[in-house]
């Protein structure tokens, strides 16, 4: 469709936006944006709260199977599931939904009207979902001084417990402040869809008759061009998905489901399993000095002697 002299002007300017293309450093800006993405999606994984060396620790140290000792060890794990659930409102769309209220906290039963009250009638501007974890240790200290805790070796353990769960919490807290500065997010998506606009252009098969070197074959439709889009596109998506995983999508970590389970599995930890042990039985390898535990047929073949060096057999 164009004049002689358009086409000779077309494929010189398609020839200078390739070769000004190739300056973009896609591979290095891309790929250190979405390591540092990926790094921090897995760090704020590692940071959300689990509670079962916490349960485990309140389970073993908080003695007395009366009502009085389950009604502490069960009111020190509410204590921890309320720190976590008071964080995961404060960055998370999906549980501040579940939770918009304080009252549909007490509610829930996560707390009772006088904590509630109390928690309320704390004049503080900042966020206080550290609040629960003071009333923990003040309620441990409580039960040391009543001997529910047998010596103060075992309290700090459980202090060291509920403070990894506040460095936790913490961590969400602060990766919901800090987060990756917009300038930089900006020049990546500017450098990506800038190279790719310089790519409609330069990358353009060329009139074979012309003799442009690379420019031997008129394909029409660029494919390898448009394979690299897709992948450089579609990084820069992953990016942008992994960016703030506290959201509402598919691929967002399930916040609701960890209060749940957090909470059914460690009150059941500290309550009914609390001193409640199967007998104690003879193992089935009691009088075996070399115990041989079976292969299932289908595992046989992956069955390997024992590694002794790799200097034994010569």
């Amino acid at each position: 469709m164009l004049e002689e002299s358009q086409k000779r002007f077309f494929e010189k300017m398609a020839i200078n936006c390739n070769n000004y293309a190739d300056l973009i450093p896609m591979s290095f800006v891309l790929g250190f944006y979405v390591s540092l993405v990926v790094s921090r999606w897995w760090n704020q994984y590692q940071s959300m709260p689990w509670l079962d060396r916490l349960m485990c620790t309140v389970s073993c140290h908080v003695q007395g199977t009366d009502e009085y000792g389950r009604m502490l060890r069960r009111t020190l794990m509410r204590y921890a599931n309320l720190a976590s659930i008071l964080t995961f409102r404060s960055v998370s769309t999906a549980v501040y939904k579940r939770f918009p209220t304080m009252r549909h906290m007490m509610e829930a039963g996560f707390m009772t009207p006088d904590e509630h009250k109390k928690f309320e009638s704390l004049n503080s501007a900042h966020n206080k979902f550290w609040v629960p974890c003071v009333w923990f240790v003040n309620l441990a200290v409580k039960a040391r001084q009543e001997d529910r805790i047998s010596d103060y070796v075992s309290l700090a353990h459980i202090f060291r417990e509920v403070n990894n769960l506040r460095s936790q919490c913490e961590k969400l807290y602060s990766y919901d402040w800090i987060s990756v500065p917009l300038v930089y997010t900006q020049v990546v998506t500017i450098a990506v869809y800038s190279f790719f606009l310089a790519c409609l252009v330069g990358r353009q098969f060329l009139d074979p008759s012309q003799g442009y070197p690379g420019h031997e074959l008129d394909l029409y439709i660029p494919v390898f061009t448009l394979l690299q889009f897709f992948f450089y596109a579609g990084w820069l998506k992953v990016a942008e998905q992994l960016i703030n995983p506290f959201g509402e999508d598919d691929d967002d970590f399930e916040a609701n489901w960890l209060i749940d389970r957090n909470f059914q599995v460690s009150l059941l930890a500290v309550d009914e399993m609390h001193q409640n042990l199967p007998a104690l039985e003879k193992d089935k390898y009691w009088n075996d000095n070399d115990p041989k535990p079976p292969y299932t047929a289908a595992t046989t073949e992956h069955r390997k002697t024992s590694f002794l060096g790799s200097t034994f057999d010569i």
